[in-house]
Formats: C-alpha cells, structure tokens, sequence
C-alpha cells in the first residue's frame, strides 16, 4: 500500500542552506526511521537497491518568485529562518516498511526536537490523506489504484515538480521521453505492487505538449542536470480498455514512486495533472 505523508515542521532556530540538501534530509529520514528500528535504519543507509521509500526537499509557504506554478523549491541559498512554518513529504511503496514505523508515527511527540544540521525541528503534524491546502498527501492501495485507473483517457499529463533525470546507460539524461518516464513507473510497480503488468502498450505513447526546462541541483558531491515542467502523453492507436488502464494506473502511480534518479534525495517528484 503506497502512502505519501507530509509532515509538517517547525525550526527552532535557523536552518542554514548548505543543510537543506537532498542529501542531509535522507540523512533525517534514516534518523526517523533508527529511533524506531536501528536495523532498518541501518539496512536502508547500507542497501545499494531501489529503496522503498522517497522524499521531497523542505518546502516553506513562500514560493520563490521564480517558481512555477506546478514546481517545488529543490534549493535554498539563505537559511530557513526559525519559526518558519515548513512541510516535507514521504511516500512509503510497501506495507513492511510502513507497518515497522507504525510506532513513530502513532507516538510522536510534537515537543521532541529533530536535527538537521545545527538546527532543532519539531514535528507539529503528519498529513496522510488528501488535503484541499496540500495535494502531496494522499494514501491508497495498490488494488484500488488500478480499478480506479480509467479505461477510456487518453490524455496523461504530468508535472515534474523537481529535477528529474533518468540512468541511460553509464550516464544521465534529463528527457523524459515515454521510454524513460514509463519504464521507471513500470519497474517499481511491479517491484511493489503485487499486481504484475508484463505487456505495457508503451509503443502507443506519445509526447503531445511539453513545457520544460532543465535546472542544476548543485551538491558538494556532484551536479544533478534534470527537467522540471509539465509534460501530456498522448495514447494513439487500438487500443482495448486494459491497455489504457494499465498505462493510466502508472500515471497515477506517480505520485507515490517518483520517476527517475535520486527520489530518496528529493528527486524525480512527479505529480498528474487533472
């Protein structure tokens, strides 16, 4: 069952930019996940494998003015001043990851401070179901995402709100083309879902409007290249109703998985368009 939380947060002092990198907030996640489960903590900061699990960058209620209607902040260059009200979003891809932080989650102590870098966060609230104010949090099964997929649209439209980019042999590409966007969405959900898709019409997709641009998401590491923007796929073709299904239950799976690389690090966050 996928879930994606929003938590909402509160700094007790300034949170300086070099902190709010994709890299700590994985780093907070994995501490989150230790004070309930060490070994899990440990397991998922050592596993090399497609992780269960993605985030988002900290966003604050002041958008950038720079930024797009649909796109999230994946950079701050000044501290997050204490007492800014901030949220940060977890999706959750199986039951057995979930149900063992089913403890942090029912006994959180809105008082006990969290660290990211020098700076003290408390955690005020968690949102696991869709809000009007917050279109990040939602909570479905797997069963429910593909009946509720439409047999009939053909129009998929998505919004890459952070940069999103895609392993193309031993380098990055930041294109979302259907190949690249797709696969990505077909692999973990047969990896998580329980509901195989084996014969995706992937060949009956294709790009009808885009509107992106590419960023760079400096680290102290590396650069990460990826698009942001918005992109509508449009299904050609015969195609019968399961076909269209099986491709709109990935659409809509998107939410929860991300595309592309780098989704524990704030990554490859996806969103469709209604």
């Amino acid at each position: 069952m996928p879930h994606s939380l929003v938590l909402n947060l509160l700094p007790l002092s300034p949170i300086p930019h070099q902190y709010l990198t994709g890299r700590h907030l994985h780093g907070l996640f994995l501490n989150l996940v230790s004070s309930v489960d060490y070994e899990l903590g440990t397991y998922l900061h050592d596993s090399q494998a497609d992780k269960a699990f993605t985030l988002s960058f900290l966003q604050t209620n002041k958008r950038p003015k720079e930024q797009r209607e649909y796109t999230l902040q994946w950079e701050h260059k000044i501290p997050i001043p204490a007492g800014t009200a901030c949220w940060w979003r977890i999706t959750l891809l199986d039951d057995t990851l979930f149900g063992k932080l089913t403890h942090l989650w029912l006994n959180l102590n809105p008082e006990h401070p969290w660290h990211l870098g020098p700076a003290d966060l408390h955690i005020t609230s968690i949102l696991g179901t869709p809000q009007s104010t917050q279109l990040w949090a939602n909570a479905t099964t797997y069963a429910q995402l593909y009946e509720q997929a439409s047999e009939s649209d053909r129009i998929i439209s998505l919004s890459f709100a952070t940069p999103t980019a895609f392993r193309q042999g031993q380098f990055d590409t930041a294109l979302p083309t259907r190949d690249s966007v797709f696969n990505s969405l077909l692999h973990r959900w047969n990896k998580y879902s329980g509901i195989e898709i084996s014969n995706l019409a992937i060949e009956s997709i294709f790009l009808s409007y885009f509107n992106i641009n590419t960023e760079i998401v400096p680290d102290s590491r590396s650069k990460f290249i990826g698009c942001v923007g918005e992109v509508s796929y449009r299904l050609m073709g015969d195609l019968d109703p399961m076909a269209i299904k099986q491709i709109n239950a990935l659409a809509d799976f998107a939410l929860y998985s991300g595309v592309g690389r780098k989704t524990p690090m704030g990554m490859g966050m996806v969103r469709r368009l209604q």
